[in-house]
Formats: C-alpha cells, sequence, structure tokens
C-alpha cells in the first residue's frame, strides 16, 4: 500500500512538472483588438476557444480595444504585441512617425460606408443633398469625408456632417436625428436591422479605397517574433476558413470567451457572415487569407493623397509585408 501511494505521488509530481514545462514552452503573445466585442473579432476568439493557439505553442491573451486608432497607438508603444485593426489606418500612423505594418489584412475589401433607410430614394453620393450624416472625429471616415462628398459634386455646405460622441452616434441615427451614420458594412448593417433598417452607400463606390481588418505589428516585432507571429497567421487562417461554413460556431466562441457582454447572437451572426463577405478583392482572388496584394495598397495609398492623409513619396510597400504567409 505503502508502495502503491508513493508511486501515484511520484507519477502526479511527474504529470504536474510535464504541465508546467507545457506552459512554460507557450510563447506569450498579446492581440489588442479593435473596439469591444463583434463579428470581426470571431477567428480571434475561436482559436482561442477550440484551443489551436495552444496547440500551436501559443499562448494568446486577446484584449478588447478601444477604437483602430488607439490599438495602432498601442501597438506603435510596444505595450502590446499586435493589433486587429482597419489596416487603412496605418498610411496615416506611418506619417505621423509609427513603425507599423500589416502583416495579415484579411477583410481586404473596402467596407467602409454610409448607412441610410433602406427605402429612402438615395442610391448615390449627390443623392445626399440637403441631408445630414453622423461620424465620430476618430472615425476611419473622418478624412475622407470631403473626398467622398467631391466625387458628388458637393461639399460640407451641401451636406451637413455632424460629430458626435462614439456613444451617442447610434442613438442619433436610430432616433432619425439624422439621415445617415458613418460607419463600416460589417459592424453597421446587423445593428441597424431590428431599430432602423437600413442599406449602404459605399465608399468605394466613390472612388475611394481603404484596406479593412486586418493584423498589424511594429517593425522591429515583425523580424524578431516572425515565427510565433508565422503561428498565429496560420492559425488565423483555420479560424476564417471554418468560420466561412460554420459562423454560428463564431457566435458561440465570442459569446464563451466574453460571457458578460450581454451580446446578441443574432447581430453576431450577420457580422460575421458581412465581414467574410468583404474577404476578396479582384487582385486577391485566388491567394491565401490576408495574403495582400500590392495592387490593392497602391489604390489606398492614391486615395489617401487625394484625401491629404499622406504627402507623396510615400510607397504601397511601407504600409504591409506578406513576408509571414506560408
Amino acid at each position: 500500500m505503502k508502495r502503491r501511494m508513493v508511486l501515484a505521488l511520484g507519477l502526479a509530481g511527474v504529470l504536474a512538472a510535464s504541465l508546467s514545462l507545457s506552459a512554460a514552452a507557450q510563447e506569450k503573445l498579446t492581440v489588442r483588438l479593435d473596439f469591444s466585442p463583434w463579428g470581426v473579432q470571431a477567428a480571434m476568439h475561436l482559436a482561442k476557444d477550440k484551443g489551436w493557439f495552444a496547440a500551436e505553442g501559443l499562448d494568446v491573451d486577446i484584449q478588447d480595444g478601444r477604437g483602430s486608432g488607439n490599438t495602432i497607438q498601442l501597438v506603435n508603444a510596444g505595450q502590446v504585441d499586435i493589433g486587429q485593426v482597419q489596416v487603412g489606418l496605418i498610411g496615416g500612423a506611418r506619417a505621423q512617425g509609427a513603425q507599423i505594418k500589416s502583416f495579415m489584412n484579411f477583410q481586404r475589401k473596402t467596407d467602409l460606408c454610409i448607412l441610410v433607410d433602406r427605402d429612402a430614394p438615395v442610391s448615390k453620393v449627390a443623392d445626399l443633398k440637403g441631408k445630414t450624416v453622423v461620424v465620430f472625429a476618430a472615425s476611419p471616415w473622418a478624412p475622407f469625408i470631403d473626398l467622398y462628398l467631391k466625387s458628388g459634386g458637393m461639399d460640407r455646405e451641401q451636406v451637413k456632417v455632424e460629430f458626435v460622441d462614439p456613444a451617442a452616434l447610434w442613438g442619433t441615427y436610430t432616433a432619425k436625428r439624422a439621415d445617415g451614420l458613418m460607419s463600416t458594412v460589417g459592424s453597421a448593417l446587423p445593428v441597424a436591422e431590428k431599430p432602423r433598417p437600413s442599406k449602404c452607400l459605399l465608399a468605394s463606390d466613390a472612388g475611394i479605397t481603404f484596406p479593412a481588418y486586418g493584423l498589424v505589428a511594429r517593425d522591429d516585432t515583425l523580424t524578431s517574433r516572425a515565427a510565433a507571429l508565422k503561428k498565429l497567421v496560420k492559425v488565423q487562417q483555420r479560424a476564417w476558413e471554418h468560420l466561412a461554413k460554420n459562423p454560428d460556431d463564431g457566435v458561440k466562441a465570442i459569446v464563451a470567451q466574453r460571457p458578460d457582454a450581454k451580446l446578441n447572437p443574432d447581430v453576431l451572426l450577420g457580422q460575421i457572415k458581412l465581414t467574410i463577405e468583404y474577404f476578396e478583392t479582384p487582385a486577391t482572388a485566388g491567394k491565401p487569407i490576408g495574403w495582400q496584394a500590392e495592387a490593392d495598397w497602391e489604390a489606398a495609398l492614391k486615395s489617401m493623397e487625394q484625401a491629404g492623409v499622406v504627402k507623396a513619396g510615400w510607397k504601397a510597400s511601407d504600409y504591409y509585408t506578406n513576408n509571414l504567409m506560408d
């Protein structure tokens, strides 16, 4: 009996030591998301929930964010390793001295849009004449507003643009105190479906190119932690491939990872589906999820120059890398 007890204790000690070593072998990465939980974050939460990060030797700390701009600042300051953000903001960030690049742009098609009533006789920029649209100051829309209106032969004299606090943005629109709301397709349409069924006027229809969601890191992190980031990319590709066929699993994962957020499953499902609809551009057809086309970034750079976000002299390659793609 004593011998069996000693053996049992010994085996327990070996197991504990093994688990400890396994945990110690996990490479830690901090990922800061763009905002509070919503559908675009499904792949991160699914990979965490399924244990796919751990299976690749990664211990990933997924943090909620306070906007893509804020997340970019934290990544550039070295306070977090990776940001999941609207990568179209990289141009302005680098122009101000940031040293970051996109290393995986999974939502490559421009998703900036203006929500208007679904049955409104509004289908193009010029139809907004005499209307009021709301936006918040840190929105990715902000630098492109004048360029967008100009494409319809208008300026802010013909269209009233009101900047409101982010917390008041949706309330202003759903209470119909504004005719339109500047946002993104994936985040906004599902939220508006019940309180104010809407359709979208796309920024891309006005010739504006703005790469949507992806992953960014500092230039030095891309080099020093390349092996870990390659694993992260691999897992995210796996997660998005799974979600394309099983979007409901993304809803379950987000709710499981953020149980206190009181999320609406129907809204999450709609957001996940719309996110995936904006994965491809003509230049990325047939390429791996997250692979970035120089032609798309050249078009984005042109839009940034026209909007005054950056001055002439930048190159598309200043903003992205495909080196972490297998």
